[in-house]
C-alpha cells in the first residue's frame, strides 16, 4: 500500500536530502529553486524528478541574469512507490541528489555508474 504524507512532512523530507549534500558542494549551486510538485505533467513523462536548466558545466558568460534553473520533485510517484516512510526518505535523497547532479551536467549514464539512475 502506498504511503501517504502531508505536503509539508514531503517538504522536510526535501530539505533534509538537501541537508545531507556535502556543504561544498551545495554552496556551488547558485540561481537554482527546488520545486515540489504533486505529479509530473506529460511533456516530463513518467519521472520522480527532473532538472529544468543549464548545467553549471555549460554555463558561459551570456548566461548572466539569466532565471533560475529548477529542479522538480515530484511527490505523487515518489510515495507511490514506496511502503513506510523509511523508503520514502531514501527515495527522496536518492532523486534529490541525482537532480543536484544534473544541475552539475552529470548525465544519466554517470548516474547509473554511480548508482543514482
Amino acid at each position: 500500500m502506498p504511503l501517504t504524507v502531508s505536503p509539508e512532512r514531503f517538504d522536510e523530507l526535501v530539505d533534509a536530502a538537501l541537508a545531507q549534500i556535502p556543504p561544498e558542494l551545495l554552496e556551488l549551486v547558485e540561481n537554482c529553486v527546488v520545486i515540489v510538485e504533486d505529479e509530473p505533467g506529460p511533456e516530463y513523462g513518467d519521472v520522480l524528478g527532473f532538472y529544468d536548466g543549464i548545467p553549471l558545466s555549460e554555463r558561459t558568460s551570456s548566461y548572466a541574469g539569466a532565471l533560475p534553473d529548477r529542479i522538480l520533485i515530484f511527490s505523487g510517484p515518489l510515495q507511490r512507490m514506496v511502503a513506510d516512510e523509511d523508503e520514502l526518505i531514501e527515495e527522496i535523497r536518492i532523486t534529490v541528489w541525482h537532480e543536484v547532479a544534473h544541475f552539475f551536467g552529470i548525465d544519466d549514464h554517470e548516474l547509473d555508474d554511480l548508482g543514482y539512475a
